[in-house]
Order: structure tokens, then sequence, then C-alpha cells
């Protein structure tokens, strides 16, 4: 999954879990109604499960749109805590993200009390 988005022009986390059952109409919905986004501006758009083990990308190629799903067996990804309805992260974020590993973390500055 890291290689799908390749030329996004962004990429959304939907801050809410989605039911895994939606397919391409449904999660395309959630995408203008809630997210308030055309689904097929460019953008790819990345939802989650309640339970955080599985990932579902929503990514349009300009000739279709595309629908992959990722589930981890162990572990959960990490997803923003935000009151906003979607949170915009960067291509290396996303790598990190599918991999499970905490990428909030690797990309936070240092706190700037820190001394050796």
């Amino acid at each position: 999954m890291p290689g799908l988005i390749v030329n996004s022009g962004a990429i959304w986390l939907a801050i809410a879990p989605v039911d895994m059952r939606r397919g391409i109409d449904g999660l395309s919905s959630v995408v203008q109604q809630a997210l308030g986004h055309a689904p097929c501006a460019g953008s790819a758009f990345v939802f989650r499960n309640r339970a955080g083990n599985r990932l579902r990308l929503l990514v349009w190629d300009g000739n279709g749109v595309w629908l992959c799903q990722r589930r981890l067996h162990r572990g959960s990804c990490v997803w923003p805590k935000s009151t906003d309805s979607c949170f915009e992260i960067s291509l290396e974020q996303w790598q990190w993200l599918v991999t499970g590993v905490d990428w909030q973390r690797l990309s936070a500055s240092p706190s700037t009390g820190w001394q050796v």
C-alpha cells in the first residue's frame, strides 16, 4: 500500500471510524458529506475501523477509483486526536502509518527544554 499513493494532491485521514463494509460509493459519500471534499479531486482518503487495526484507502487515479484495505495482525494504527473531521498527513507519515509505526512521534519536534 505504500506505493499506491504516488502523485496525490493531499492525503487525508478521516478522524471518525467507519464501517469497513462500506465500498467505493459509501466511502465517496463520506468524503463528500462528512469531510467536505470531492472524492475525485486528486486527493487520497484514509479510513479506519473502530479497533484501529484496519485501514481503507480511497484514491482517484485520473481514470477511476482505487479502494484498498490493510489489516494489521498485531497492534493498531496510530490515529490523530482532533476535533476536525479530517487530518492531512505527508507521504512520509503515510508510509509510517501503514507499517503500524507511531508516525506522530517520528514527526514531532523535539522538546526545547531537553538537555544532555
